[in-house]
């Protein structure tokens, strides 16, 4: 009776380990990649698998060795849609997105990301881009380990997503636990990968 929250528990604490390892793989495998291979993903999204006609697209600014997904916003507001940036509130909840277009400032944000001034507009989007560390075949996706955009996601059911990453960031399988919540594709510089369900 008594082992039930304890092989919980264990289960947890080997989940969290297999992810922090798995992120440091994946972390080592991201800065090897070249960011500027957007203006390439930016090519296959727009071919092949664009948002629909007016919807309100959150992307991100990225950070770091991140593949840089502005060359897309950039297209998308030239193709006449709404652009929304996320702002990163405390732990436990989901984003919060804010309107914005290229031209207009940003804000320095927690964890050394970009966003929105608070003085922008609140919005609620339609379709999210959604960065990643790495994806497997069956669509799960490694976070960087806050659970925002699976939270995000899980409050946003009927919104489009689409994983964004470098292609050498596929990997075989990932760990992932009943919180995760798995993507149907993922936009590369090389192509768009259909999730294996």
């Amino acid at each position: 009776m008594g082992l039930g929250p304890v092989t919980e528990v264990f289960c947890d604490v080997l989940l969290a380990e297999m992810k922090a390892e798995a992120r440091r793989q994946a972390l080592a495998a991201r800065n090897a990649c070249d960011p500027r291979h957007g203006l390439w993903l930016a090519g296959q999204v727009l071919a092949q698998c664009p948002p629909p006609p007016g919807a309100v697209v959150a992307g991100f600014w990225p950070m770091g060795a991140e593949i840089d997904i502005r060359p897309l916003l950039l297209a998308l507001q030239g193709r006449g849609h709404v652009l929304a940036l996320p702002v990163t509130p405390r732990r436990g909840q989901p984003l919060a997105f804010r309107r914005w277009r290229f031209g207009l400032p940003l804000a320095r944000g927690p964890f050394g990301t970009s966003q929105p001034p608070p003085e922008a507009a609140s919005i609620i989007p339609d379709f999210l881009l959604v960065p990643l560390l790495a994806f497997d075949r069956s669509g799960h996706r490694l976070g960087y380990g806050g659970g925002y955009y699976d939270r995000t996601l899980a409050a946003l059911p009927a919104a489009g997503r689409l994983g964004v990453a470098f292609a050498s960031q596929r990997v075989n399988a990932l760990p992932s636990g009943p919180t995760d919540i798995p993507l149907p594709r993922i936009a590369t510089e090389a192509g768009i990968h259909e999730s294996e369900t």
